[in-house]
């Protein structure tokens, strides 16, 4: 199954989201619900562990600056999208103080995406333009086929593409340039078949 849109006669709305059975994942887009199944355990697996590689010097200050939040699958609310679901996304502290009980209403300023072969188009499509629309200004794309990691900032409303890394890389990618990632240490082990 890969991903699906519905032309809605009306925008879609968050029933239309909790009325999704367990097994798909939802997102409201500019009035459009897209649907595509729950990831897969690699995809899953990438996004932990990139999280915690970013989450301990820029979230808790440990070997790094501090100053965000960075969380995965958030459910976050804008102005036209009743709710979109990055795989991880990151807010500076100065921006969003502290994590509201409820859903996220502020814009982040950095989003990772993971393809995979049943979101690819629709990340690349969909929610690369509408990231740029609603002003992120950092956003990398995982590949996990490929095993690269595009890293692109906004400039002037239009995706910059700063760098394409690969598993054997050692980088400093904006905006966490502060400390250094070493892919390789958190890529999945590679398929055997």
């Amino acid at each position: 199954m890969s991903s699906t849109a519905r032309a809605p006669l009306s925008p879609a709305t968050l029933a239309d989201l909790e009325a999704l059975p367990e097994t798909v994942v939802g997102e409201v887009i500019d009035g459009t619900l897209y649907t595509h199944p729950r990831p897969r355990p690699r995809h899953v697996h990438f996004g932990g562990r990139l999280s915690r590689e970013l989450q301990d010097p820029f979230e808790l200050g440990r070997g790094g600056p501090g100053g965000w939040w960075i969380l995965i699958e958030p459910g976050i609310q804008v102005e036209g999208s009743a709710e979109f679901v990055p795989d991880l996304a990151g807010w500076r502290r100065e921006r969003l103080p502290e994590l509201p009980e409820d859903r996220l209403s502020v814009v982040p300023d950095w989003v990772c995406e993971i393809l995979s072969p049943s979101t690819r188009a629709y990340d690349q499509r969909i929610k690369r333009p509408f990231y740029a629309r609603i002003g992120v200004r950092h956003l990398w794309f995982v590949d996990l086929e490929a095993r690269t990691l595009t890293v692109s900032e906004l400039l002037d409303g239009r995706w910059l593409e700063l760098g394409v890394y690969g598993e054997e890389d050692v980088i400093r990618a904006p905006p966490f340039e502060a400390t250094e990632l070493k892919l390789g240490e958190i890529w999945p082990p590679a398929p055997t078949s």
